[in-house]
């Protein structure tokens, strides 16, 4: 580099954010009917916490499925003729493959032990995100399945915890997905409310003019998958993350078409059909 030449990194007059993640631990086991904002609120005070503004509250789905009442009974599912068919060449629960089925709209790939759908909700992944881990077999076989409306899920919890602590945040409601051609899971956003979903830098300009031609963030994928490394996957019990310091104005949306719906790519622009 010549003497005086600096790098556009070096130019950027933005200040840095002080950003923060932190879990709020006191959450206890979450069971049908459960009250989320009261139980969230309360968590909050015991651990000597608030929401500020600005702040995104990440919240794990399956408390959310859980206080929805999306737990269901294996012994209640009669499997189908074609669930018969899937879990025999999936070797799988039939049972499980006829949650799997009525959660979705498509199937899109099978193997043993991987069913591929397009859930009902838009997306693409395994097994319609319906899960056993972490859920209470006790009374016999349970499966979890995903909340009917996380968009209006977290907008509800964010209508309520807005009017508690008299500030503007955004909610994500989270969940483990996997992805084409990579390996392990990874936090994604399956419900959004107060926050630009995704950021469409196209047409701008990066550091040196160019125009920017295919730059689209999933910002809400960004800060589930933030949450996801503090909540864990496991024993961690920590469903509840807080993301702080992220400057409001690139964060936050009152746009209540601002969902997570936002983030399914259009059947028409789907490569690997």
């Amino acid at each position: 580099m010549a003497e005086g030449e600096t790098t556009g990194l070096a130019n950027n007059t933005h200040p840095a954010p002080d950003f923060r993640v932190f879990g709020v631990p006191g959450i206890g086991m979450i069971e049908n009917g459960d009250d989320l904002v009261a139980v969230i609120t309360e968590a909050l005070t015991q651990n000597q916490l608030t929401l500020e503004h600005g702040d995104v509250l990440c919240v794990a789905q399956k408390i959310i499925s859980k206080a929805e009442g999306c737990l269901v009974a294996l012994s209640d599912i009669t499997p189908t003729a074609e669930a018969e068919e899937l879990a025999a060449a999936t070797l799988k629960d039939p049972r499980m493959v006829q949650l799997i089925l009525e959660e979705s709209s498509e199937v899109m790939r099978h193997k043993p032990h991987v069913l591929v759908v397009r859930h009902n909700l838009g997306f693409v992944g395994a097994h319609a995100g319906i899960d056993q881990s972490n859920v209470d077999h006790s009374d016999g076989e349970m499966a979890l399945l995903l909340p009917k409306d996380p968009d209006g899920s977290a907008a509800a919890l964010r209508h309520s915890l807005e009017q508690h602590y008299a500030t503007q945040i955004g909610v994500v409601i989270t969940d483990s997905h996997n992805r084409a051609w990579r390996m392990g899971t990874i936090g994604s956003a399956i419900g959004c409310a107060g926050i630009k979903v995704l950021d469409d830098s196209r047409g701008g300009e990066d550091i040196y003019g160019r125009t920017l031609q295919a730059t689209l963030i999933s910002r809400a994928d960004a800060l589930a998958g933030t949450a996801t490394l503090m909540m864990g996957e496991t024993t961690e019990k920590l469903p509840v993350v807080i993301l702080r310091g992220l400057p409001p104005a690139q964060t936050l949306s009152d746009d209540p078409a601002q969902t997570a719906q936002l983030i399914n790519r259009p059947l028409a622009e789907d490569m690997f059909r």
